[in-house]
């Protein structure tokens, strides 16, 4: 297993899809900027609800990218 270093960022993704939407949205939106992205955790799940439904999904998802 080779040795890596790793920077962490948090990016926040939304969708009114779902969760799921929500997560790739953040992890695509991140890997337009940034290289070697290799995991990410979810560190929150919100949403907001209107008339008694839920319309609208939040991730913030922890990012790791390896630094070269």
């Amino acid at each position: 297993m080779s040795e890596h270093v790793y920077k962490l960022i948090e990016v926040a993704g939304s969708s009114t899809v779902g969760y799921d939407d929500a997560i790739q949205k953040a992890v695509t939106k991140a890997a337009a900027s940034l290289e070697n992205l290799d995991w990410f955790e979810v560190k929150e799940m919100r949403g907001h609800i209107q008339d008694g439904k839920v319309a609208h999904y939040q991730v913030v998802v922890k990012i790791g990218f390896r630094l070269d």
